[in-house]
């Protein structure tokens, strides 16, 4: 697709999602990072945020998932976000999204994070 990227990292909420009753009734922290594929000429040319895709608009697609609906896996709600994303911006050819459950709840160990990273294209 296109080599043009718009990056946010670091997008940070607090949800219910997770298939542990813990995850669902108490909630927990989670952090996306998103990489959206398009052409960026234009924008870089004319310096106008019309003609671009707006950070506030990508980051409330990534809300609406997080901080919406649960899912129990975060597969699921990576595959949303990279849906609400393509559906809502038709200039973005590709999407990565990157979802974190820091210091996921696993018996007897100490994980920093869990992370799933999905990659959607209109192409495929």
């Amino acid at each position: 697709m296109f080599p043009d990227r718009i990056i946010l990292t670091g997008l940070q909420f607090y949800g219910f999602h997770g298939v542990n009753p813990e995850e669902r009734s108490l909630g927990q922290h989670f952090i996306v990072d998103l990489e959206a594929e398009l052409d960026l000429r234009i924008p870089a040319a004319t310096d106008r945020l019309e003609d671009t895709v707006s950070y506030t608009e990508l980051y409330r697609a990534v809300k609406t998932v997080m901080e919406g609906e649960p899912c129990n896996l975060l597969e699921s709600a990576a595959g949303n976000i990279a849906r609400n994303v393509l559906d809502q911006h038709l200039e973005i050819g590709a999407v990565r999204v990157r979802v974190h459950k820091p210091r996921p709840p696993i018996k007897g160990s100490v994980i920093e994070a869990a992370a799933v990273e999905i990659y959607r294209s209109r192409q495929a």
